[in-house]
């Protein structure tokens, strides 16, 4: 089946999507994130609203958050404007730009936007946003020329398994993967990855083991922090996909055991992606501080005993 005709497939699945105001972002988020080396900085996520992805992934459910056209010239910058206008104390340490699609493709980012983030990122030391690998060329080095601070380009790997990434209709293969890295980090730039947890066409029983020997993949190939991101529903194709047997939702537990065994990985920073987090199948006597578990060993790195529950037995 061509990937043409997988692409109508999934889009025709999904639920209607909302109105999105092109000149207002979704919303903003300050956090402290670990860094290599020990070293917490204090961050600020911006969520942009920008045109779709090209990339028609079965998994993705950013799509909600996208424009059904292109972004129109200068939208972008007066979003960032807003959110950095509307902080109130000093500049966190990094500025994290997620537009829901790819920060290098000109019909999701202007080059006009691409100039007005720069300017507007001056202030900061460092700068993520976020980029399918086959988007990642020169002019993600005339953006990193134009900051102050370093840049870090968040890529999603998903998984390596060799079924899944496939049929994850990303139009990803590891070769162009490995080149992107190679790209980044040759000419200065921190690579982030996006490593998923329950990707569909991976045996559930084989999920926890599939995910490490992902991130592992990620860590070999010079990656500075990975996300470890649970799949979620609500798309349409992760439905299909699971009354085929051929996705079954991850569980918190899951979560936990991915993070407890990537987490030792020598000099690259492992969390697990906690949004949405309280959807993930879970006992419910528990699940408040397994998740607040979650939450000290993405910060710390240090592995902690995993909590006992009289209820469901886990330990």
């Amino acid at each position: 089946m061509s990937n043409a005709v997988v692409d109508r497939r999934i889009r025709s699945l999904r639920p209607p999507k909302p109105q999105v105001d092109p000149y207002k972002a979704h919303g903003s988020v300050l956090d402290d994130e670990r860094r290599p080396g020990g070293k917490v900085e204090n961050a600020l996520t911006v969520f942009l609203a920008g045109a779709e992805c090209p990339f028609t992934c079965s998994f993705c459910d950013l799509w909600r958050f996208t424009l059904d056209g292109p972004t129109p010239p200068g939208a972008l910058t007066r979003q960032l404007e807003r959110v950095l206008r509307s902080l109130d104390g000093p500049l966190p340490d990094r500025l994290k730009i997620y537009n829901a699609s790819n920060f290098f493709d000109q019909r999701a980012v202007p080059l006009e936007d691409v100039l007005g983030i720069a300017r507007l990122a001056g202030p900061f030391s460092a700068v993520t946003v976020e980029s399918h690998a086959s988007t990642i060329s020169p002019r993600t080095l005339e953006f990193a020329r134009q900051l102050t601070g370093r840049l870090e380009v968040a890529v999603g790997l998903e998984t390596i398994h060799p079924v899944a990434i496939e049929q994850l209709n990303k139009y990803l293969d590891l070769a162009r993967f490995d080149w992107a890295a190679r790209f980044l980090l040759e000419n200065g730039v921190d690579l982030r990855v996006f490593v998923l947890l329950g990707a569909p066409h991976v045996p559930a029983a084989e999920s926890v083991a599939w995910t490490v020997r992902t991130v592992e993949y990620a860590v070999e190939r010079g990656a500075s922090v990975v996300s470890i991101i649970p799949v979620r529903g609500g798309n349409g194709e992760m439905e299909r996909l699971q009354g085929l047997g051929q996705f079954t939702p991850p569980t918190l537990s899951q979560l936990e055991e991915s993070l407890d065994l990537s987490v030792k990985l020598s000099g690259t920073v492992v969390t697990a992606d906690l949004w949405d987090v309280e959807r993930l199948p879970a006992c419910e006597h528990c699940r408040s501080g397994r998740i607040a578990r979650l939450r000290r060993l993405n910060l710390t790195g240090r592995v902690e005993p995993r909590l006992a529950c009289s209820k469901c037995g886990a330990e």
